[in-house]
C-alpha cells in the first residue's frame, strides 16, 4: 500500500469565497426571489449567507456587470429592472450568434461534444419531469454554452458569454409558464437531433426560433405586470 505522498488524486479545488457568493446572489435574482428594484441589504445578505462585506461587495460589483444590479451613489444597490427594448434588442444579437454557432458546431463539433450535449439533455428532461426549473436551467444553460463551445471560435465564445449573463434572468423567466416550459423542451428535442444529424441550416433556423419564442414569452410576462 502506498504512503500518502505516493497516492495520486487530484487536489481539492476551493472556490474563492466571492465566486461562490456571485452564484448564489444571481439564483436569487435569476429566480425572482430578490424581484426588480429590490435592495441589497448588506446586513441581510451577510447573515444569509454567513459571510463579511468584503466578498458581498464583490459579488455586486460583478453582478452589475451583467446587468442584474444597479449601484447606486451612495445608495448601495438594487436590483435592475428589465427593460423590454434593451432585451429585444439582445436577443436579436444573441439569436445571430447562436445561429452561427450551430452552423460551426455542425461543421467542427467531435462525437464526443455531441454525445456531451445529450447527456445534459437527458439530465435537463429529468428535472422537467420533477418540476424542479432551477436544477433544469442550469443544465438548460449549460447545454448552450457546450453548443456554442463546440463551434471552435473562442471571439464568438467570448462575446455569447459576455451578452448570455445580461438575459439569463430573462430566459429563466420564459419558463415561468408550464405551456412555454413544455414548448421549450419540445424545441429542444429538435435541436439535439439537429445537431446530433448534423444539419446545421435546421440547426440554425431552431436556435432562432428558440430564442424568438423566449423573448415573446418573457415580453409578454412583462406587459402583463405593467397592467397589473
Amino acid at each position: 500500500m502506498g504512503s500518502v505522498e505516493t497516492l495520486a488524486a487530484p487536489q481539492i479545488r476551493r472556490r474563492p469565497l466571492h465566486a461562490e457568493v456571485i452564484d448564489r446572489l444571481r439564483d436569487l435574482i435569476v429566480q425572482g426571489a430578490l424581484a426588480p428594484g429590490a435592495r441589497l441589504n448588506e446586513r441581510v445578505l451577510c447573515a444569509r449567507f454567513g459571510i463579511s462585506r468584503t466578498p458581498l461587495r464583490e459579488a455586486i460589483k460583478l453582478l452589475a456587470t451583467e446587468g442584474l444590479v444597479e449601484l447606486l451613489p451612495h445608495r448601495g444597490a438594487i436590483v435592475s429592472a428589465l427593460q423590454p427594448e434593451r432585451l429585444a434588442e439582445t436577443l436579436a444579437v444573441m439569436g445571430a450568434l447562436e445561429s452561427l454557432a450551430g452552423e460551426l458546431a455542425c461543421r467542427h463539433s467531435s462525437e464526443a461534444q455531441v454525445n456531451e450535449i445529450r447527456a445534459l439533455h437527458y439530465e435537463m428532461l429529468a428535472h422537467h419531469a420533477r418540476g424542479d426549473l432551477g436544477a433544469y436551467f442550469k443544465y438548460n444553460q449549460q447545454i448552450h454554452l457546450k453548443l456554442v463551445e463546440a463551434a471552435g471560435n473562442a471571439v464568438l465564445l467570448h462575446t455569447y458569454r459576455q451578452l448570455n449573463a445580461n438575459v439569463r434572468r430573462a430566459r429563466y423567466m420564459a419558463n415561468l409558464s408550464k405551456e412555454r416550459w413544455d414548448q421549450a423542451v419540445a424545441e429542444h428535442e429538435e435541436i439535439l437531433a439537429a445537431f446530433a444529424a448534423r444539419d446545421a441550416e435546421r440547426l440554425k433556423r431552431l436556435l432562432r426560433e428558440h430564442l424568438a419564442s423566449k423573448l415573446a414569452s418573457v415580453l409578454g410576462a412583462l406587459g402583463a405586470r405593467a397592467a397589473a
